[in-house]
């Protein structure tokens, strides 16, 4: 079951969003959603940044809300991807992981380490897409594309990369370190491997990244 979640970070109204059998709203990510055209089906967090209007219209739609109390021990993100997770999601697609607060864009990439290895999950954005890879992974894009490779375990091992200007063949990558930061493809078709690990692989269009 492929789930999208829309949470109340960065959106663009040109986000090409996927076919999916579930939207998940993370607390005001609900207003983000319907700005997109997309009516969610479940409304989860706090509902502190939710207004009340949009509330009251989708109750009106047959949402369903998920209410947690403002002191609570997770983001709404994660709430959202927790729940996701619980009614059998096997890829997630999110909207909105980065705002305006750099320790809850943080928290946003690191938490999903704790996801079911059979769940596939990716972030986009404006432009880019954040990959989670604990085997492979086989991205489209253009010639040129930045490609950044960053682990998100203490180290992982046996990365191989295919179609990427910069190859890694069976290589270590360590947390913390920049090695794999801004490769580049070198057609529309690239590949990343890693044998032991996890990977964020960040996609990032040409045109609106070029250094």
């Amino acid at each position: 079951m492929r789930v999208l979640i829309i949470a109340n970070g960065e959106s663009s109204p040109r986000q090409n969003l996927p076919a999916v059998d579930l939207v998940i709203a993370a607390d005001g990510g609900a207003a983000r959603a319907l700005e997109l055209g997309v009516a969610p089906k479940v409304v989860i967090g706090d509902l502190d940044s939710l207004p009340e209007e949009t509330r009251q219209r989708l109750e009106r739609e047959g949402c369903e809300f998920i209410v947690h109390p403002r002191a609570k021990d997770a983001t709404d993100l994660e709430l959202a991807i927790d729940e996701a997770q619980r009614r059998g999601a096997t890829q997630i697609t999110v909207i909105g992981a980065l705002g305006a607060r750099p320790d809850q864009t943080l928290a946003n990439f690191l938490f999903p380490i704790k996801l079911s290895s059979a769940i596939e999950i990716e972030y986009l954005g404006d432009g880019w897409q954040a990959f989670l890879v604990r085997n492979q992974l086989a991205m489209t894009g253009k010639e040129g594309d930045l490609v950044s490779i960053l682990p998100i375990t203490a180290e992982a091992r046996g990365i191989s990369t295919k179609g990427l200007l910069y190859p890694l063949e069976k290589a270590t990558l360590h947390r913390g370190s920049t090695r794999g930061i801004s490769n580049e493809m070198l057609g529309n078709q690239a590949e990343v491997q890693v044998q032991d690990g996890i990977l964020w692989v960040i996609h990032l269009e040409k045109d609106r990244f070029r250094e």
